[in-house]
């Protein structure tokens, strides 16, 4: 333990000793350089800066008295952080603990913030302060949790406050001021090009994709204050715009991860090193089959499925002692990724789950339609109300777009029912991407591209399952859109080359749910939505504030993956548009989306009536009563939205018990009016959102951002590698059409199916490419933080929120073993299905404190953070 006192003796002797007490406390850091690894200087040029009297000062402020000079709470004495030079660094990226003694007396009070600046040359990680036996109060704890850079790079002091709890009208007067001027100086000035140490969160378009300087392949039109392109607001970096087009802001070097966020939203230590070890294995795993392609007969093509399985097998387990002698030189972190013990292979993928038990079960009808119930994007299939599907898309501008799918197509299969009765006692359901897509299938498929727009037509058997009855492809007229679809339909099959087109027939279905699944359901619907959610409660609600500490879990590392994303993945040429159908249209689609997207209908809730999946039933535990009723992702979210919401609702009945405290809550309104009128400022004039007038408009909020933030997130991202890691269940993309008869492609077809299947869908390296993707956005860090856990027990001092919360925690255990029992039941066919893959997506690991991580395929993170 180490040492923290007053640095003049003077000020010692002056102190009345009557009415001076000391307090202890302790001090919970990680120096920059433990942290990070490559900066081997800062121990060093610290230590000097010890060694001339630049320390690290803390100063407290009193809650109860203020200084009659400035209307601010009074100030106690600055204390130095002493023994620096002397600390033992830890081996590990391990915490510093020091022991502090401040002199306090009667007139100071109790103490309700401090002040800290560090006068060493480097920053380090601030992780908690402790005040023990503060006399008449006890123990006060400050959440801390931030990066403290050096006194010059601020024009202001860094303030920490305790984790008490205010409301705005209730906060303390002396603290006050203080608590007014920390937003301040969190949403900046609007204008400088942001550095890693200032902490502004502020809004910008998606004007930072493209490339335009490059030429016109890499130009990108600006997502966001746009009628034509919609699309909620990213963290702005104040990077200057591109010399070629003002609209446009510059970007950095490819290979460079250091995009501004504030410091505090950057990755820590251990994901990071896990996030560059995933990369880096996922490099070679690439490279591996990659480079022996070069030397195939047919390079970047599989030409069996057995080459697709070679990905996955082989490679060799490295020996435990090897890895022994590579720890003294390679961060633990990383290595252990890099080379695991725990079965997983080196520069071999993990073979996924979909293919573990039986290689050729994914190819059934029954698993094809299951994947829509429990798969990885199940939250697009909807009740089939009219009969033949019909299309919403403007008839002025895209003629006739209503299905040519027939009775007498689907009939043959309905086990006796026709088509009417089948509607009437809700057992059709459909797969449609028709009008997502149709408008920019023209533009999609004069790339390499060449691919459909998709209807699936299903029948709802009695034993729950759900079995494909026709599907339909779609092209825009070859004489203008304004000239309605061209569509082809296609029925089951087995056998000869009826049942290799019906097996084409299904790839296209998943090229397109792939495309959808990867660019709406995850990234618009959950990472790009979030972010003005966080922006805002930065901005606008004081870490004091009761929603900012029910809502800050759900926002860890959002708006840094987000910046990595666009850096990497969704840019101008980004590994997306390399391994994704619509290629330098995709997040143009998106934003097309977009403009339907309406805050209210992601309650989980409101999304399945609005698909016409559930239907309103009083007598029904949750108010539903489901048309599916072995729905794994309906069923499992249902219990974990129920328990979000009554959470929420409890913990906002403690500092809300009237309408008028929400109404009267500055903080809380300046928060709401930003949120639409800035972060979603396209969509402000929606007439859907809550107006935030009463507790009711608060409690739904609150629980639908935690929702999208956790469970929603969960649903979408933590099974791609099960499922689409083996990439002919769910192609990305396809090449070419389906082969018509009398040509050379339908005669390849009768020959070698096999064949023209894998030349049909994703390629070998874009496949390569894309697994490599979602193994890394598959995983779990190690230092993953699930549903009902907090990075800290002592998030606030309020006892009432915290018995909430253990409640709130306990409802996720029985969850938990509420999943385990329907995966257990053999009669729920749709929880495993033919490739008997439990479905545990929604399973919120919430027991799982083991922080190992992986390719897991179960657990709710709090927060959108992969």
């Amino acid at each position: 333990m180490l040492c923290l006192k007053n640095k003049s003796e003077e000020d010692t002797k002056q102190i009345n000793k009557n009415t001076t007490r000391k307090i202890k406390g302790t001090v919970v850091l990680m120096k920059k350089n433990v942290l990070d690894f490559t900066d081997v200087s800062a121990s060093f040029l610290d230590r000097i800066y010890e060694v001339f009297g630049k320390g690290v000062s803390l100063q407290l402020i009193s809650a109860v008295h203020l200084d009659p000079e400035n209307g601010r709470g009074k100030l106690g004495k600055p204390a130095f952080l002493e023994r620096w030079v002397s600390s033992i660094l830890p081996l590990t990226a391990g915490e510093t603990v020091f022991d502090v003694k401040f002199y306090w007396d009667e007139d100071f009070g109790v103490p309700g913030a401090f002040i800290i600046k560090n006068y060493h040359y480097s920053q380090f990680y601030l992780r908690s302060f402790t005040l023990e036996d503060v006399p008449g109060h006890g123990r006060i704890h400050f959440v801390c949790n931030s990066w403290v850079y050096p006194v010059r790079r601020y024009k202001y002091d860094r303030v920490f406050f305790s984790n008490k709890t205010y409301l705005p009208h209730d906060t303390p007067k002396p603290l006050r001021k203080y608590r007014e001027e920390e937003l301040v100086n969190l949403r900046g000035d609007g204008n400088s090009m942001l550095k890693e140490w200032d902490r502004v969160y502020d809004y910008a378009p998606y004007n930072d994709l493209g490339s335009p300087e490059k030429g016109n392949e890499y130009a990108r039109p600006c997502l966001g204050r746009s009628k034509d392109f919609p699309y909620p607001r990213r963290g702005r970096t104040g990077r200057k715009p591109v010399k070629t087009d003002h609209n446009t802001e510059s970007r950095l070097p490819l290979i460079s991860l250091n995009i501004y966020v504030p410091r505090d939203e950057r990755f820590d230590h251990l994901k990071m090193s896990d996030f560059l070890a995933y990369g880096l294995k996922s490099i070679l795993q690439v490279l591996n089959p990659a480079l022996r392609a070069i030397w195939d007969k047919t390079p970047n093509e599989f030409n069996t499925l057995e080459d697709v399985l070679n990905l996955y097998e082989g490679g060799f387990r490295v020996p435990k002692w090897t890895i022994t002698k590579l720890q003294n030189h390679i961060p633990w972190e990383l290595l252990k990724e890099l080379f695991r013990t725990d079965g997983e292979r080196f520069l071999k993928f993990p073979p996924p789950e979909v293919i573990k038990e039986d290689k050729t079960a994914w190819r059934t009808d029954e698993e094809f339609a299951r994947e829509m119930l429990a798969g990885i994007n199940p939250v697009v299939i909807r009740r089939l109300e009219t009969f033949p599907p019909t299309s919403k898309l403007d008839s002025q501008n895209y003629g006739n777009q209503s299905s040519t799918i027939t009775r007498e197509q689907v009939e043959k299969n309905m086990d006796g029912y026709n088509v009417d009765q089948a509607i009437k006692m809700s057992r059709l359901f459909i797969l449609d991407h028709h009008d997502t897509l149709m408008p920019y299938l023209g533009r999609i498929n004069s790339t390499t591209t060449k691919t459909y727009a998709t209807r699936t037509v299903l029948f709802l058997k009695y034993d729950g399952t759900l079995k494909p009855l026709a599907i339909e492809l779609s092209l825009p007229h070859p004489d203008g859109d304004h000239h309605g679809a061209v569509s082809q339909v296609y029925t089951p099959a087995e056998g000869g080359v009826e049942g290799s087109i019906w097996q084409l027939a299904k790839a296209y279905v998943a090229v397109n749910d792939s495309g959808h699944h990867q660019l709406i359901s995850h990234w618009l619907h959950t990472h790009a939505v979030m972010e003005p959610f966080v922006i805002a409660t930065n901005r606008q609600l004081s870490v004091m504030h009761p929603i900012f500490k029910l809502l800050h879990p759900h926002f860890r590392d959002t708006m840094n993956i987000n910046a990595f994303a666009r850096q990497i993945l969704i840019n101008a040429g980004g590994v997306v548009e390399a391994t994704v159908f619509p290629a330098k249209f995709s997040m143009e689609m998106s934003s097309f989306i977009y403009r339907n997207w309406v805050f209210t209908e992601q309650a989980l809730p409101a999304d399945l009536l609005m698909r016409g999946m559930a239907v309103k039933d009083s007598k029904n535990h949750h108010g539903l009563r489901l048309l599916i009723e072995d729905y794994p992702y309906a069923i499992d979210g249902i219990e974990i939205w129920s328990a979000i919401e009554t959470w929420v609702d409890e913990y906002c009945s403690l500092y809300y018990p009237t309408d008028e405290l929400v109404q009267h809550d500055t903080e809380l309104q300046s928060w709401w009016k930003e949120i639409r009128d800035e972060g979603h400022s396209d969509k402000k004039d929606d007439p859907r959102w809550p107006e935030m007038k009463t507790r009711d408009d608060l409690i739904k909020a609150c629980t639908i951002i935690i929702w999208i933030g956790s469970a929603l997130h969960a649903a979408v991202n933590f099974g791609q590698y099960h499922y689409a890691g083996y990439l002919p269940n769910r192609p990305t993309v396809s090449r070419r059409f389906m082969p018509q008869p009398d040509t050379p492609e339908y005669a390849e077809l009768e020959s070698d199916p096999e064949k023209a299947f894998l030349k049909t869908i994703t390629a070998q390296l874009p496949t390569l490419l894309g697994i490599a993707l979602i193994e890394i956005l598959s995983r779990h860090p190690s230092d993953e933080v699930y549903l009902g856990q907090r990075e800290t027990a002592e998030w606030t001092t309020d006892s009432e929120a915290l018995a909430a919360f253990d409640r709130f925690r306990r409802r996720l255990l029985e969850i938990e073993i509420n999943i385990n029992e329907r995966n257990g039941n053999k009669e729920l066919k749709n929880r495993a299905g033919p490739v008997n893959v439990p479905y545990t997506l929604l399973y919120p690991s919430t027991s799982d404190i083991s922080r190992i991580g992986g390719l897991t395929g179960r657990g709710i993170p709090n927060s959108v953070s992969i």
